[in-house]
């Protein structure tokens, strides 16, 4: 039994990994609405797998409970064929997550082929569970058994929530060729964390929506028949009727360290679309009434000896510093746009605060353990902006004729990170104990850590002097709203 414990081991870890990574933080599966039914095979996989680690780790099953453990077995091998043919529908995966499934497989295949026979043997006697420990390796399948159970009513829970929204979701229709006689608008980056709640928006509003993704299965499968989804923007014909872009597309700044190569990724993924979103507007026939830039904060630069000094639009940016040069960039490429007399409006967001994605949830998870953490000198301002006030934002600009050029897309009440880190524990009844001294970050960060250690204290004076209202002027009420549950 050793080789089939030690396999099954194997199996927990490998299943583990790719729930976490895989599922979790790439394909962020809980928080889509068309993942219910890979959530629920994920669910009824996972209980099985949980009946198994506890029932081998203390019995034999003899008899009739040898053909029933059998059928669970065999259950399992067509709940994971069914799993990959609807992830083949739904979504593009990475080639790392189809080499550990084929990885999870052989595993499983090796457990089979080693368990068969002694199942088998355990058929030919009577009736019964018989009780049968291993000592430490017994506790260690109970612990696998355990947490592949709760991770089973985890998803059970996310299947019933996602269900629930399906139900309020507005009703899409085909688009058919509607899109080249009516206006529609082109959101790049629709799948991402502000683009996909735009989306959202917008269709509530009767929009027409030509989405860019670059997995076109995940963004119709997210979106429905209501959005036109495109890989390319070539595939857009010149008489499309556009009537406003907005520009969202882009890799994640923070994340890995900013080497040589992971600079030049950033570059292009935002860069380079920007500038293939101006030849379309080219190659239209109408080219569209406005293009709302997605640029960052990061536009100020790292301000470590003033980081909280007021920063509105007409402030210039911090040549050689990655952070600006590349806001820069993209901003500078946004502009060609107004040659073809397109009003740009450049959108330099703040921090956004939202449910499912961003950075709120690590923080918020970070907070309720009564880990919350002051980082560096904690003086360093940190732009916010709640999620409606994003999407409002956008909305609004492209509304308002009137507003164009730079828009700071961050809320009026702006707080020192240590404020921020206390408000956002407090929220949670808990307090900030913690302190990260700012030298080892930025050891290891590099001059990635200017973006947790030198703050910009950006004020919203356009969209303020523009008419806007915020629907969460302040923190302590936004962060009160993202902690209530949503209806």
């Amino acid at each position: 039994m050793n080789t089939i414990f030690f396999l099954l081991s194997v199996q927990a870890v490998m299943g583990a990994f790719d729930n976490l990574w895989h599922h979790e933080l790439q394909a962020k599966l809980p928080q889509r609405i068309s993942a219910r039914y890979e959530l629920a095979l994920h669910a009824a996989r996972e209980a099985i797998y949980g009946i198994i680690f506890i029932g081998l780790a203390w019995f034999e099953w003899r008899g009739a409970c040898a053909a029933l453990l059998a059928a669970l077995l065999l259950t399992e091998l067509g709940i994971t064929l069914a799993d990959f043919l609807e992830e083949d529908r739904t979504r593009c995966l990475p080639p790392f997550e189809r080499v550990l499934h084929t990885l999870l497989t052989i595993s499983y295949g090796l457990f089979l082929g080693f368990f068969g026979p002694v199942l088998w043997g355990w058929s030919q006697g009577p009736t019964a569970m018989v009780w049968t420990p291993h000592g430490g390796i017994s506790w260690l399948c109970t612990l696998y058994g355990v947490g592949v159970l709760a991770w089973s009513m985890r998803n059970v829970l996310a299947v019933l929530h996602l269900s629930r929204r399906a139900e309020v979701s507005p009703t899409l229709i085909a688009m058919t060729n509607g899109h080249l006689i009516t206006p529609a608008v082109l959101v790049t980056g629709a799948t991402g964390f502000v683009g996909s709640a735009l989306v959202a928006n917008l269709l509530r509003n009767g929009q027409r929506v030509i989405a860019l993704s670059r997995d076109a299965r995940q963004a119709s499968a997210t979106f429905g028949p209501g959005v036109w989804v495109v890989e390319s923007l070539d595939a857009i014909p010149p008489e499309t009727r556009i009537d406003a872009v907005v520009n969202l597309a882009g890799a994640r700044v923070l994340g890995l360290p900013w080497t040589a190569s992971r600079r030049r990724t950033l570059l292009a993924s935002r860069v380079g679309v920007t500038a293939a979103v101006v030849d379309l507007m080219r190659r239209l026939q109408q080219p569209p009434r406005v293009l709302v830039s997605a640029s960052a904060v990061g536009f100020y630069g790292a301000s470590p000896n003033a980081s909280f000094a007021p920063r509105d639009e007409s402030a210039g940016p911090r040549p050689g510093e990655f952070q600006s040069d590349l806001c820069a960039a993209i901003e500078h490429e946004a502009r060609r746009a107004e040659g073809l007399g397109v009003r740009v409006v450049r959108m330099r967001f703040g921090v956004v605060l939202g449910r499912g994605d961003g950075a709120y949830p690590m923080l918020a998870f970070s907070a309720r353990l009564g880990l919350g953490a002051v980082l560096g000198s904690g003086r360093q301002a940190a732009p916010w902006v709640h999620l409606d006030d994003a999407v409002g934002l956008i909305r609004f600009a492209m509304a308002q004729g009137s507003l164009h050029g730079p828009v700071n897309a961050v809320a009026p009440d702006a707080q020192p990170q240590a404020a921020f880190a206390k408000a956002l524990a407090a929220s949670f009844g808990r307090r900030v104990w913690m302190r990260v001294p700012d030298a080892p970050m930025r050891v290891l960060l590099g001059e990635m850590s200017t973006l947790l250690l030198d703050g910009q204290n950006a004020t919203p004076t356009a969209a303020l002097a523009a008419g806007y209202r915020f629907t969460h002027p302040e923190l302590e009420g936004a962060l009160r709203a993202l902690r209530s549950p949503k209806l």
